[in-house]
């Protein structure tokens, strides 16, 4: 037995301890083995970060970067007529005579970047936008697009640039994953391997969530226990715990066990959480209005309740499928998708800016690759299909906003028609150096040991590209 003052000061330093490793925690000073434990506890990276969290819009089949933020003048005097030989680069499909941009473009904000009628309300933005006219990748085909672009492998199964983020960072929220994607109407093209951890511990593995559905306990199945109160819930878990660890203490350094038994403590904490990040009635009305109607503007406002949240990786999808894949409708499919989304990422750069969280937010805007500036031969039997544009790798648009990026500036440039980089080429390895670089990492140490070596997101490649850097 041990007396009354003995049991309180035993416990108050009890208390105390579990305050200093929240803090520790908070603070990115656990060491490995708490990193352990805790596998998605804030942790400090390889030197001073300028952004904290990054929120990545990706336009889904790829958008036409002669119809969105790289106007060329010049394809409406070759309209109909076949390019030189020298601007007329390697396509996926056949393609065929020049396709001028059906939109006008005009200088936007106080920069006068260029931007295309389609985006009316995201074009008052573009002082904040550091608009990349010079993107790269590997190959213009969508399976292998895409995979380049979220995992920087086009083939072998690699972790998603998310899983690396918060492999990395950790999280600030430990009721909510640290890695959300928001994808409406179910899942995108390669599905879940857009956002796969790959041989990384499962914990930090993307999180989808259907975001088509307003009510909560849709968005999140299972989120409320409509049969068991929190302490009886917590009573059997606690049951469950002491049975797995017995199970696992077999079975040792099995990371896909240990993500198991990590979600099962997850989905309990996420009904404290969750309801609150999800449910969108608890806005004011004009920031429901600032983000607009519809799926887009309902998930840029969660994207960034989530941010709010410490969620440290939110990968906001257009979509399933691949709606801006245009090798027909070229017109009509840009002004409808642009149209949907406009006033949402707008909105949310403004909401953003004013909560003062986007100088270290990171945000960043693109698809898998661009389209070309002729015509996509997809049917030459059928001339009334010949208005559409086929993929294009060798140069496209992607633009970053705030958490440390240049705003109201472009770097790089395309040729004269649109087709390919010239200038300031930037690979997506220099993309994912640049992004790793800005949340604090030197991309060539930040490492995970697998199958006898050191992978990285950047594989050998990459560099940072600083001259896009505030």
């Amino acid at each position: 037995m041990i007396s009354r003052r003995e049991l309180l000061q035993r416990c108050t330093t009890g208390f105390g301890a579990a305050a200093f490793a929240h803090l520790m925690g908070e603070a990115g000073l656990l060491r490995a083995d708490d990193a352990i434990a805790h596998p998605l506890a804030p942790r400090r990276p390889h030197f001073a970060a300028r952004a904290k969290r990054v929120i990545h819009l990706f336009m889904n089949g790829g958008p036409s970067q002669v119809d969105t933020f790289d106007p060329k003048p010049l394809l409406a005097k070759h309209a109909g007529q076949l390019l030189p030989k020298e601007s007329h680069l390697k396509t996926e499909n056949p393609t065929g005579k020049a396709l001028p941009s059906p939109f006008k473009f005009s200088k936007r904000g106080k920069s006068g970047i260029e931007v295309s009628e389609i985006y009316p309300r995201l074009g008052d933005c573009v002082d904040e936008m550091c608009v990349i006219r010079s993107m790269q990748t590997n190959s213009p085909n969508h399976a292998l697009g895409l995979m380049m672009m979220n995992t920087g492998e086009p083939r072998q199964v690699r972790p998603a640039v998310g899983a690396w983020v918060t492999y990395g960072l950790g999280s600030e929220n430990q009721n909510l994953p640290g890695f959300i994607a928001l994808c409406p109407g179910g899942l995108p093209y390669h599905d879940s391997q857009n956002w796969q951890s790959a041989f990384l511990p499962g914990v930090f593995q993307g999180t989808h969530i259907d975001t088509k559905h307003t009510e909560v306990d849709k968005l999140v199945e299972n989120v409320r226990n409509a049969h068991l109160p929190p302490k009886a819930q917590r009573r059997q878990l606690d049951l469950l715990r002491e049975v797995n660890r017995l199970h696992r203490d077999d079975r040792p350094a099995d990371d896909q066990l240990d993500a198991r038994l990590q979600s099962f403590e997850m989905a309990f904490r996420m009904q404290l959480d969750a309801v609150d990040a999800f449910d969108l009635a608890r806005e004011p009305k004009h920031v429901l209005d600032l983000y607009g109607p519809g799926a887009q503007g309902r998930q840029m406002l969660i994207a960034r309740r989530l941010l709010e949240k410490g969620v440290r990786f939110v990968q906001v999808w257009h979509g399933n499928g691949l709606p801006w894949d245009c090798h027909e409708e070229n017109e009509s499919v840009h002004r409808k998708l642009a149209g949907e989304s406009d006033r949402a990422i707008a909105g949310l750069l403004r909401d953003l800016k004013q909560r003062g969280m986007l100088e270290d937010t990171l945000v960043v805007w693109g698809g898998e690759f661009g389209r070309t500036p002729t015509i996509d031969l997809i049917d030459p039997a059928n001339p009334g299909k010949l208005n559409g544009r086929d993929h294009d790798h060798h140069g496209f648009t992607y633009w970053l906003a705030g958490g440390g990026v240049k705003g109201g500036h472009i770097h790089g440039r395309t040729d004269d028609f649109g087709f390919g980089a010239v200038e300031g080429k930037v690979h997506v390895h220099d993309l994912h150096a640049t992004i790793l670089h800005l949340l604090g990492f030197d991309h060539e140490r930040f490492t995970y040991r697998y199958a006898g070596r050191d992978f990285r997101l950047t594989d050998v490649h990459g560099e940072v590209v600083r001259e896009i850097l505030a």
